[in-house]
């Protein structure tokens, strides 16, 4: 009998919700979603041992990104999120951004 594999966390988490609003108020954009990933991170480096809060998904539509390069919508992107970054163990971010 092989192991039962981890399940799924609910992507939602409060941190996530936080994220989500945060980015929602700077950008006000036409799709967007914020997954919270740790759990697939587990024993890797900046994650903390519970599963959640410190690796996360940022799926973001909005018109702020048009004309931008890649690199500029991420960096917009990381930096409506520092605060998550420097005060609340964010350790990474998936971006996929665009206009």
């Amino acid at each position: 009998m092989s192991p039962a594999l981890p399940q799924a966390p609910e992507a939602a988490t409060p941190l996530a919700e936080q994220m989500a609003a945060c980015l929602q108020h700077r950008f006000a954009p036409s799709a967007l979603e914020v997954l919270d990933e740790s759990w697939q991170h587990e024993g890797h480096a900046g994650a903390n041992g519970t599963g959640f809060g410190t690796h996360f998904r940022v799926r973001i539509a909005a018109p702020a990104f048009a004309g931008l390069t890649r690199v500029a919508q991420h960096r917009l992107v990381y930096d409506a999120l520092h605060d998550f970054i420097a005060r609340q163990g964010v350790h990474a971010l998936a971006i996929e951004a665009r206009a």
